[in-house]
């Protein structure tokens, strides 16, 4: 059995999130399922499908939001994010980016889903999630999850 389910989402920066959520829901057919406005950025989610989604966020005056046409320059990918099998998985995965220096193991709750951060080789980050209510109902800010509740 594979450790990771696939491609959680791909964080992409963008200039005008209306714009990007209009597109994708027009063109692809993906279905809005979150979107919020903070003080600091707008962000929504676009489920493509099952567990993967598209995770556009606008940050006022970021340089990176415009992409860049060519290939290997874009620079405008934010972070992406892997989907773990199961609570087990997700556990023994954690355990493992720790023991590699690759993470501090500290685990968000956000409602819908849990997440641990990571830094790949080169220095990405990266998210390890497991969700919880595919429908993403109830999301909300990132909340730090005590050890004992991570399980």
């Amino acid at each position: 059995m594979p450790l990771l389910a696939g491609l959680n989402h791909v964080a992409i920066l963008t200039a005008d999130l209306d714009r990007f959520i209009e597109f994708y829901t027009r063109v692809f057919d993906l279905k809005l399922v979150f979107s919020e406005e903070t003080p600091a950025f707008r962000h929504a989610i676009l489920r493509i499908s099952g567990q993967a989604w598209l995770h556009p966020a606008q940050v006022k005056g970021n340089p990176h939001a415009a992409a860049v046409p060519r290939m290997f320059d874009r620079g405008h990918l934010d972070h992406i994010a892997l989907t773990a099998s199961s609570p087990a998985d997700f556990e023994g995965l954690r355990r493992r980016l720790v023991e590699q220096g690759a993470s501090n193991g500290e685990v968000e709750d956000m409602g819908a889903f849990r997440a641990t951060w990571f830094k790949d080789p080169d220095g990405m980050r990266g998210e390890l999630v497991l969700v919880l209510d595919p429908e993403l109902q109830g999301v909300h800010e990132p909340r730090k999850v005590v050890a004992a509740a991570v399980a």
